[in-house]
């Protein structure tokens, strides 16, 4: 199954990164070494999943003094890059980004649902691996829709992130940094099942 698509592609544009903090909302692409990158157009089983995520996490953080922020908001990374994770989350205690404009301040928690494309999955698994692992946030969530798998990575003391949580089936009950919150994975696919059957088959 198809879990994401391109827009057409355009040609790689150099760009400041002060340049890239000022674009509109409505025109898409993360920044990598100076250079905008468009991103994938995100899918209905994509966008199914983020909200999905979204609900479990929001009651949580309304309990534990945390914050949960969708993929709109900018990221500001080293080397020259910029970053807009599908969801962030901050902990009670930690910095909060700027209410307006880019954040310079790594979130607790970035979540990322790969999409099936192989260029976008190395994105996801190996190229932002590095980047947000230097960027210091704490904890890197991977869902896969396709996959069906769910990966929680820890950073450790050397900048360096290890898998604390490897799933593709029942329920995380301990969610690492985030203290009485369960994943119920199952829960997740049924949704997701759902929602590839509810949906429309593709035009030509």
């Amino acid at each position: 199954m198809t879990l994401g698509a391109h827009a057409e592609a355009s040609p790689a544009r150099p760009m400041r990164l002060e340049d890239w903090e000022r674009l509109p909302e409505d025109e898409p692409g993360e920044l990598v070494g100076g250079v905008l990158v468009e991103e994938e157009v995100p899918s209905y089983v994509h966008e199914a999943t983020v909200v999905w995520l979204m609900g479990l996490m929001l009651p949580w953080c309304r309990q534990n003094g945390a914050r949960v922020i969708g993929s709109g908001l900018k990221f500001v990374l080293p080397n020259e890059s910029g970053r807009l994770p599908d969801l962030s989350l901050f902990l009670r205690g930690a910095p909060r980004p700027p209410a307006h404009g880019a954040a310079r301040t790594p979130p607790s928690i970035a979540v990322e649902v790969v999409s099936s494309t192989p260029a976008d999955a190395r994105r996801d698994r190996i190229i932002k691996l590095s980047e947000y692992a230097e960027f210091g946030i704490s904890w890197y969530w991977l869902v896969d829709p396709e996959l069906r798998s769910v990966e929680i990575l820890q950073l450790d003391s050397q900048r360096k992130y290890v898998h604390v949580v490897s799933a593709t089936e029942g329920t995380v009950t301990e969610v690492p940094g985030c203290p009485g919150l369960s994943l119920p994975i199952d829960e997740l696919w049924r949704e997701l099942d759902e929602a590839m059957a509810e949906a429309a088959e593709p035009t030509e």
